[in-house]
């Protein structure tokens, strides 16, 4: 096996490697492992000072899973497994982080991570062979084949809002969040924003910020986390349970422990429907949303039905009718977008220093050096807290000047919209793979991770042994992914809705509309499609 010093010169001459990995998060960790078993020397480019992509970046106060802890981590490993104890069974961020630090101590990982130096462009060299990098010190590298694993949500996005440099307080984006201690007791806060990140930490500043003003564009649904501590005796029961759990997870649509209940909620009657939710209303986790009706997401009737029971739930916690009706969605179904979970979210709107502006009845004209002002009125704050997502899925493409065959731009080959073949490459790009890339399936992330860096790893495998240099997806190959992800769409009720998950953000320049951008399909489903390419040696691939 080869490695190299995780370092990057700044002379003329290029540092060579067989891969180059972009992103030190779970899904670049996990590729390095896999890579070096391979006997490839490797490296991988990281803007931030440690491992953990999201769970480094996002700090914000709240920050943490919607998925059971024991169905996030690692199942590659059984030592991993059994000598690391989660404490919730939803972890919170620091915990997270922890986790994917002792991942990359236990595996030796650092010594092939280039910290602190992001890729600027990648340029494809026909002719070699190879992708050369330019990092942004000036720095080139290149390597045989350049695999991306920087995240389907790595990109923060900050509204189109006049004014948003002026403000002389403390600001800033919940994914930039600083690595110091933040604290909010005597502060006028405003947050930006209730999305699932919004959520959580709506809930933390409430708790402590002299006053509170959220600042709500879309109201979203969300339903009761129910987390708690793991107890010794779960935790013994987790660790001799694994292969099931994981197993469990191979199976359900998602990657998560919930499946589908199979009845349908307009063949059940009213009784059955309400006692169901009160269920899941109850219990902890996705169940509410994943392991509701198997019509939930396909049949209106039962979509209404289920969103009426929710924003009567939402009624009865918040005491203010109006507020209530203002944090009740009209323009989605529940489920139709991703749904937050949350921990006494809607009681924070009960308490005097909290206050909810509905900003489709008086828009923000602009950020102010004091605060913000809105079509009515002007806010005096100390802090703002800008949760107001991510450029999602390309967003992190986008800020490299990827360039293919021909030179062909990857931002322009995807300015109507991603193509790839099952989210792991795009025609006019040799040797460029994708782990998570668009077009691709989204869930319980850490599994579909895990499986999308085993197809890769095996794809490199195969290449080794036949002596192959170059892998390209074909035109028609793409295509046919194209009209499969377009197939599983139809009538799903979700993809009706604007959402990141189906590519639309106001923030950012061309996604205004609403397109295809990931596999609606099952895990199981998407599985299969790639293990038969697998096991049919690749046919849909060009690979010289």
């Amino acid at each position: 096996m080869i490695h190299n010093k995780a370092t990057a010169s700044g002379t003329s001459q290029p540092q060579k490697l067989d891969v180059i990995i972009i992103g030190a998060g779970l899904a670049g960790m996990y590729q390095l492992f896999r890579v070096r078993e391979l006997g490839m020397s490797v490296r991988v480019i990281e803007a931030g000072s440690d491992v953990g992509g999201t769970w480094y970046w996002n700090r914000y106060p709240g920050a943490r899973f919607d998925s059971e802890s024991y169905t996030y981590g690692y199942s590659f490993s059984k030592e991993l497994l059994q000598e690391w104890s989660w404490s919730e069974h939803f972890a919170p961020q620091p915990e997270t982080l922890r986790y994917a630090q002792h991942v990359a101590d236990r595996f030796d990982m650092r010594r092939d991570i280039l910290f602190k130096h992001k890729v600027v462009s990648a340029e494809w060299l026909e002719e070699s062979r190879e992708w050369q990098l330019k990092l942004h010190t000036g720095a080139l590298m290149t390597a045989r084949f350049l695999i991306t694993a920087a995240g389907s949500l790595s990109v923060p996005t900050l509204p189109r809002i006049k004014g948003i440099e002026q403000f002389a307080g403390v600001a800033c984006h919940t994914a930039n969040w600083p690595h110091e201690a933040v604290r909010f007791e005597g502060k006028r806060v405003a947050v930006l924003g209730t999305g699932a990140t919004g959520i959580q930490t709506i809930q933390e500043v409430a708790k402590t910020a002299a006053h509170l003003t959220v600042f709500q564009r879309t109201a979203n649904w969300s339903a009761p986390l129910h987390n708690s501590p793991i107890t010794p005796e779960q935790q013994i029961a987790i660790k001799s349970s694994y292969s099931d759990i994981f197993k469990r997870c191979r199976e359900s649509i998602s990657g998560f422990i919930h499946n589908p209940d199979p009845r349908r909620g307009v063949e059940v009657s009213e009784q059955e429907r309400e006692e169901f939710w009160e269920k899941l209303y109850k219990a902890a986790g996705f169940g509410i949303w994943i392991g509701n009706f198997r019509d939930l997401m396909t049949d209106r009737q039962t979509n209404a039905w289920m969103s009426d029971f929710i924003a009567r739930k939402i009624r009865q916690r918040v005491k203010d009718p109006g507020i209530a009706e203002k944090l009740i969605p009209k323009d989605h179904g529940f489920g139709t977008r991703r749904v937050p979970l949350e921990s006494g979210y809607f009681e924070i709107y009960n308490q005097a220093n909290v206050e909810l502006i509905d900003l489709r009845e008086t828009p923000i004209e602009r950020i102010t050096p004091t605060g913000i002002r809105t079509a009515q009125r002007d806010f005096e704050f100390d802090m703002i807290i800008y949760a107001t997502g991510f450029d999602a899925l390309t967003g992190a493409y986008d800020q490299i000047d990827i360039r293919g065959t021909n030179g062909r731009r990857l931002k322009d080959q995807w300015a109507q919209g991603a193509r790839t073949f099952h989210g792991f490459q795009s025609e006019d790009f040799p040797n460029l793979l994708m782990v998570m890339g668009p077009m691709g399936p989204l869930g319980n992330i850490p599994r579909v991770i895990e499986y999308n860096v085993e197809w890769v790893s095996k794809l490199l495998k195969h290449m080794q042994t036949k002596g192959l240099t170059r892998v390209e997806a074909r035109p028609e190959s793409v295509q046919a992914w194209m009209d499969v992800v377009k197939a599983a769409s139809i009538g799903l009720l979700s993809n009706e809705v604007d959402s990141w998950m189906t590519g639309v953000n106001t923030n950012v320049d061309g996604k205004t509309a609403r397109v295809l951008s990931r596999f609606s399909g099952t895990g199981p489903d998407f599985r299969s499609r790639c293990d038969a390419i697998a096991a049919d040696g690749y046919p849909e691939l060009d690979m010289k």
